[in-house]
């Protein structure tokens, strides 16, 4: 058993201990979410502190791995990746599910999850087109012990976002 539990490390991820956040952390949060390039002077008069303070706690926020990022959201269609899908992936083996771990570098992989559940994993993948995607799906079939994908391709997405610092 434990030599079972040593295969699937590599895919284990910790388990986060939730940070201790008072309710002006939230509204950092919060105010970061909706635009992540305000300036911390703008933040300070939004929420009544001095810009010094909220540098302190977003410091502190990204020191805590709360905030994991600071980055620009971009549109997929405007840089010629129009075509957003969902592949889940069923694999024989808890190894193959591992092996699949090698296209997590490929740029049109926007997010790799193990799901519970009819498949085993769940990539989040943007292509130019049709033929991006089956490309990417010869290379997912390529990999020994993958037994087969769907695909969910996205017509439209109304909602698109992140935790709630609220709750």
């Amino acid at each position: 058993m434990a030599n079972e539990l040593e295969k699937t490390n590599a895919l284990r991820q910790e388990k986060p201990i939730p940070a201790k956040l008072d309710e002006v952390d939230r509204k950092v949060l919060a105010l970061l979410s909706a635009d992540s390039s305000r300036s911390y002077a703008d933040l300070g008069e939004a929420l009544h502190l001095s810009a010094p303070s909220v540098h302190e706690r977003v410091k502190r926020l990204k020191k805590d791995g709360v905030i994991k990022a600071t980055i620009a959201k971009i549109d997929g269609c405007k840089v010629g990746r129009s075509l957003l899908t969902f592949v889940l992936v069923n694999t024989k083996s808890i190894l193959s599910t591992k092996r699949l771990l090698i296209l997590s570098d490929l740029p049109e992989i926007e997010e790799f999850h193990t799901v519970a559940g009819d498949s085993c994993v769940m990539l989040k993948v943007r292509t130019r087109d049709t033929e991006g995607l089956e490309e990417l799906l010869g290379k997912l079939q390529e990999i020994e012990g993958v037994d087969g994908t769907r695909s969910y391709i996205v017509l439209s997405t109304f909602v698109e976002r992140g935790p709630d610092p609220s709750l």
